[in-house]
């Protein structure tokens, strides 16, 4: 077998030691600032990151680095309190390796969730962004190197990387809690410094509607492997340029407390009508 199959059973087996063999349905990445979604799970089980074989160790300040598994309106989930990141120094094998352990749960569907900055001049700060598409322009993407055909073709399609139906769910749940609910493109920058004005004036001109340093290579992984995937963006600040401010990651970790109950809801809503 090879060497990447043997982490993604080994980490599967793990998990699956500490938490049972119940099926879990939703796996869900949580962005910066909105772990506590986690803290909503019934009869839930943590596991920190460093005790999961092969996994990185998140070192971002609010992110808990763990998992956590659980029942959310009658689903079985398992969240991610906090992901790996390209500018922590990880390969983006190692950023997408915890998608490619809930593929080896047997997880199809995923929620992948972010703090952002807003481009689109009408977004607001505290705005909750449906993904419909992304932008990548950084020459590193997760599936470089060898092909795995028990995961996925060589050569596939990201023409649907947000699954439509679930992007529907989405709008109707926002709908039926009064929420106006954004939707916009999504640029992938490496980061960790924030982006330029410059950059931030080019993105708009590319389509970008918000900014961010993740999401982008979860979503590749997992289309990789035909999960159906919705994607949430928190604009947690406005882009470079746009207000005469700094950028600080007080800004997005305050704003992201300041959504969380409205974040809650809307998840929580999409959760009871997800289609698994």
């Amino acid at each position: 077998m090879d060497r990447l199959l043997d982490k993604m059973q080994e980490a599967a087996m793990y998990i699956t030691s500490r938490i049972g063999s119940q099926p879990l349905q939703i796996g869900m990445v949580l962005g910066s600032g909105l772990g506590d979604l986690a803290e909503e799970l019934s009869d839930s089980v943590a596991i920190s990151y460093k005790d999961i074989p092969h996994f990185p160790v998140s070192t971002v300040f609010g992110h808990k680095g763990r998992l956590v598994a659980g029942t959310l309106e009658g689903k079985r989930v398992l969240c991610m309190q906090g992901r790996f990141h390209y500018y922590e120094g990880y390969g983006m094998d190692q950023v997408v390796f915890p998608i490619q352990v809930m593929h080896a749960l047997g997880i199809g569907h995923l929620l992948v969730t972010n703090a952002a900055g807003g481009v689109n001049i009408t977004f607001r700060t505290g705005d909750l962004m449906l993904i419909t598409d992304h932008i990548r322009l950084i020459a590193d993407n997760p599936m470089r190197g060898p092909n795995y055909e028990s995961l996925g073709e060589r050569f596939f399609d990201m023409s649907h990387a947000y699954d439509p139906e679930l992007s529907d769910i989405a709008r109707r749940a926002a709908t039926g809690l009064d929420m106006h609910l954004q939707e916009g493109v999504y640029m992938f920058f490496a980061g960790p410094s924030f982006e330029t004005p410059a950059e931030i004036r080019a993105a708009r001109i590319l389509g970008a509607d918000a900014v961010g340093m993740s999401t982008v290579p979860e979503a590749i992984a997992a289309s990789h492997m035909h999960m159906r995937v919705l994607g949430i963006s928190c604009i947690t600040n406005m882009a470079a340029g746009i207000l005469a401010q700094k950028l600080t990651h007080t800004e997005v970790m305050e704003t992201g407390e300041q959504v969380k109950e409205s974040f809650t809801a809307l998840v929580r809503a999409i959760t009871r009508e997800w289609p698994v």
